[in-house]
């Protein structure tokens, strides 16, 4: 993409009420607006990023297997009349009647009406485990919406549900669920330590947060330091065979949300071993056993012809608040700086006089060879000084920056950046685009 063609509105300051790095970041890098308290619009530099991260998502529940659909917005009250959570939800629930004063909700979540959906195909033991997800915008009614889209009234996010014959069952799918969590965060960059948490209005008794830590967290979180450089499991693990070890592996070690807390426990760690920090959840697992299948009768036939209510579990990420995470976890003085998995783009090219024949020349033969290598490129082509365009590509995160001036195209050579490390070479054109190339491949 061609900047001098593209939309990228950026600002030298951010609004005064953004009080959080990543979302003065995310309003200064042109990547989201905001259309009314709590709720944004989301640009095309933004937007490529939430593609990104949605694809990682996507991908990871596939390989656990996982199902995907897509339910509505919308959903009927009595659905969740059905399940009794219709008058005890509270006020953040979006309540909407129709012109036939049908009585509708916006989605804060989507149990019952996947239970609705299981329940209506599904008779029969020998069908599961199931485990059906969507990724689709949910709306909760914050009191006070703040952070950006990190507590925003409109988000996207990634819910899963699984179905089993059983409570050994059950405990096997949210393992999966626990092992795929851990593998998608690190994908994106992120050390995204598992909590022991409150199950809230989802209900249940077994429930695990998945923290990113960061100074400008919205909770205090306790956990034994190990956990935080613990490799993730990585993908080649047996989906549908013993997990608990990986699983126990992680929960022998303490860390609990402030909610779940036990300061004797904690105090029991060696000092050096201790760590409280701030923490930004951007994941939450639950299995909650017959909650909803039981109200809602879904029932299947076990293997002795009885019929039973299936056990139920649910699985939330939150992918446009991981925006926000990532650049919390990741960012300078400068602006954000991107892991390579979610970047908009993986390069950008700075030309440093545009109009001079050798200047562009040497652009747009980059240009074309990272297009034509399927690499992710953004290319200023505007008549911005050299300050001004360092300054946005430093601010909106790209990993490299391919810096072409008329002084090195001269002597043969161009300037490569690495975002990350600030380490700048010079190089023959030739071998810059096939060092980046070969990190695309």
């Amino acid at each position: 993409m061609r900047l001098s063609r593209y939309f990228l509105p950026v600002l030298k300051e951010a609004p005064s009420d953004a009080q959080i790095a990543s979302h003065q970041l995310m309003l200064r890098a042109g990547m989201i607006r905001q259309e009314a308290a709590g709720i944004y619009a989301w640009l095309p530099l933004g937007l490529r990023v939430l593609n990104k991260i949605e694809q990682i998502v996507r991908e990871e529940m596939d390989r656990a297997g996982a199902i995907e659909l897509l339910m509505p917005t919308l959903q009927l009250a009595d659905l969740w009349r059905e399940s009794g959570r219709y008058d005890a939800y509270g006020p953040e629930m979006l309540r909407i009647t129709d012109r036939h004063e049908r009585e509708l909700l916006y989605g804060p979540t989507n149990e019952e009406m996947v239970t609705e959906i299981f329940r209506g195909s599904v008779r029969s033991y020998k069908d599961l485990p199931k485990n059906l997800y969507h990724v689709q915008w949910k709306f909760r009614d914050e009191r006070r919406p703040r952070f950006g889209v990190m507590r925003g009234r409109e988000f996207l996010m990634k819910d899963a549900y699984s179905f089993d014959l059983d409570a050994e069952g059950a405990r096997k799918s949210y393992n999966r669920m626990f092992v795929a969590y851990l593998n998608l965060f690190s994908r994106m960059g992120l050390k995204a330590v598992p909590m022991r948490a409150d199950t809230g209005p989802i209900g249940g008794d077994l429930s695990h947060e998945f923290i990113v830590l960061a100074e400008t967290g919205e909770s205090a979180v306790f956990c034994h330091k190990d956990l935080v450089e613990m490799a993730a499991p990585g993908p080649d693990v047996e989906w549908y065979g013993d997990l608990q070890p990986l699983v126990d592996q992680r929960t022998a070690l303490y860390a609990a949300t402030e909610e779940m807390h036990d300061e004797a426990a904690f105090d029991a760690i060696p000092e050096g071993d201790r760590l409280s920090a701030r923490g930004i959840e951007v994941g939450h697992i639950f299995s909650f056993g017959t909650k909803y299948s039981e109200p809602m009768k879904a029932l299947v036939m076990g293997p002795d012809g009885k019929e039973v209510p299936v056990q139920m579990g649910s699985y939330g990420v939150g992918v446009s608040r991981l925006l926000g995470a990532i650049i919390e976890a990741s960012h300078d003085d400068g602006g954000i700086i991107w892991p390579e998995s979610v970047a908009p783009y993986h390069v950008g090219i700075v030309n440093m006089r545009q109009g001079d024949a050798a200047c562009d020349a040497a652009c747009d033969e980059a240009y074309k060879a990272l297009q034509a290598a399927g690499v992710d490129v953004l290319y200023d082509d505007t008549d911005a000084r050299g300050g001004a365009k360092f300054a946005t590509m430093d601010l909106i995160g790209l990993p490299w920056q391919l810096i072409v001036g008329p002084k090195g195209v001269a002597e043969g050579v161009v300037e490569l950046k690495n975002r990350k490390t600030g380490e700048r070479v010079s190089e023959p054109l030739d071998a810059v685009l096939a060092r980046l190339t070969g990190k695309a491949a």
